[in-house]
């Protein structure tokens, strides 16, 4: 089992760490907001302006008939409005349901019918028509009639915050369902291991659908009481342009975007921030070294889950080595089954999957550890370096991809008699989504089951290349052998 303590500052005793100190995410947020009410919580906007704004929100939600424990499901590009809608949600005691904005409608249908939600969060017409359903539709500037200010920052940690659905290999999302105090206390965590203090200044160009955008960038802040340049998107010039202007002193990316920033004829100018961390997925050792070399920056890898937020990060002081996610995060216990499965124990880890009793059964062992379905091993120093995974997840750019989804997709079509859907490496995006198929009759075109998959899956999930074969390789039981399939021409 490896150790958390390395993460601790000089002067920091293991004892003295109390990650629920503030009780709630909510919490945690007024507090900072009344400490520093003119110090900037995001470019523009201040922590005073961030506690009324959100009260104002909040109380529009009520009125409208949203209550504690209702799910909102917020889908729209990061802006100031819908920081303070978030926020607002939080402290009302809503329990958020983060939608990535590429979904296509079958996917936002699936989560609707599985979350039931009372409302909805959306920044795009067409999109806003297909939650009809969920009652209360709004923009992120929530124009809805003010009401009266109700009850805020109540609740206890282990009430329900944060629903963040992840596909499972059936194919099918499932709500891994986070607490108030799973997320404060992985927000506490690193700010612990990365120092992060008030006087820090974060370029935030993460999709605020996502854990490492909302968990890590936006929740760290906000519990530390620093600031945030937030950004739309992401570009190169953009994030080198916040950095200069605006001092910033932190950046977090996925691979993705430090293979572009270490191609720019700009990438020395990371060199002016204090701390850059790559997660979401594996950071290529070539691309670690290569940052090292044009930019001077050691960028600092960590490993975190939609079910656990983060758990496992390289050492702020200490060695940051290529290929490894470093160590377990303060609170976080981790060890590796006879399997070498990574498992996990801490306040961070989740309750389970919403409505979903089996399969939160089938992710926990039976002396309480979360079964991540990563396989991973621990040198001497207890650096914990991820092997591959048990599950067939594909990380592309970042974003989660399970090969069953994209297969259901591409047996759906009238043409196609099996398919098989599998990652493969890409220099930019890590991996990308490949797939085999086996015809139904001839002449199937590749480029139709493209467009077919196009209507039905979010970009990130569509296959980049589709092969035609005339037989899947399985084994005895009848499994499709993947690693015995030939890269896609």
């Amino acid at each position: 089992m490896s150790d958390w303590t390395a993460h601790l500052p000089p002067g920091l005793e293991p004892a003295d760490v109390d990650l629920l100190a503030e009780g709630t995410l909510a919490r945690a947020f007024a507090l900072r907001c009344a400490e520093a009410p003119g110090r900037d919580a995001l470019v523009g906007l201040t922590y005073g302006e961030l506690d009324a704004r959100s009260r104002t929100v909040a109380a529009r939600f009520a009125r409208a008939g949203l209550r504690r424990g209702d799910r909102v499901l917020m889908s729209a590009a990061a802006s100031t409005e819908l920081v303070v809608a978030y926020v607002a949600a939080q402290r009302l005691g809503l329990v958020v349901v983060p939608v990535n904005g590429a979904y296509t409608r079958r996917e936002v249908d699936h989560i609707l019918g599985d979350a039931r939600p009372s409302g909805a969060i959306v920044d795009d017409a067409e999109r806003a028509g297909w939650m009809r359903a969920a009652g209360v539709v709004v923009g992120p500037e929530a124009d809805l009639p003010d009401g009266p200010e109700p009850a805020l920052d109540g609740g206890g940690p282990d009430d329900l915050a944060l629903i963040g659905y992840t596909s499972g290999t059936t194919g099918a999302p499932k709500g891994a369902m986070l607490s108030s105090g799973n997320l404060l206390a992985s927000a506490n965590a690193v700010r612990i291991a990365w120092r992060w203090t008030p006087a820090d200044r974060l370029v935030l160009a993460l999709p605020l659908f996502h854990m490492h955008g909302l968990g890590v960038g936006l929740h760290g802040t906000l519990v530390t009481g620093a600031s945030a340049v937030l950004l739309e998107r992401f570009t190169v010039d953009g994030v080198l342009d916040a950095a200069r202007d605006h001092e910033a002193t932190l950046f977090f990316g996925v691979p993705t975007m430090y293979a572009r920033l270490a191609a720019s004829d700009r990438a020395a100018e990371l060199g002016r921030l204090r701390l850059c961390v790559s997660g979401s997925a594996p950071l290529p050792a070539d691309l670690h070294r290569a940052l090292s070399e044009r930019a001077g920056q050691r960028v600092l890898e960590r490993y975190g889950m939609t079910e656990t937020a983060m758990n496992v990060s390289n050492p702020y002081d200490g060695e940051r080595r290529p290929g490894s996610v470093g160590l377990p995060l303060p609170g976080v216990e981790l060890r590796l089954s006879d399997g070498g499965e990574i498992e996990l124990r801490g306040p961070n880890v989740f309750r389970g999957y919403w409505e979903r009793e089996e399969a939160t059964a089938e992710s926990f062992t039976a002396d309480g550890w979360f079964r991540t379905g990563d396989l991973g091993t621990l040198d001497d120093d207890g650096y914990l370096r991820i092997e591959g995974r048990s599950k067939e997840l594909i990380i592309t750019g970042g974003f989660n991809v399970y090969p069953r989804e994209v297969e259901d997709v591409l047996r759906a079509h009238p043409g196609v008699a099996d398919a098989a859907v599998a990652g493969m490496p890409d220099p930019e995006w890590g991996e990308t989504v490949a797939a085999w198929v086996v015809a139904a009759e001839e002449g199937l075109d590749p480029a139709e089951l493209t467009a077919f998959a196009a209507e039905r899956l979010a970009a990130f999930k569509r296959p980049r290349k589709v092969t035609v074969v005339t037989d899947l390789p399985r084994n005895a039981l009848g499994k499709v052998l993947k690693h015995e399939l030939a890269a896609p021409t």
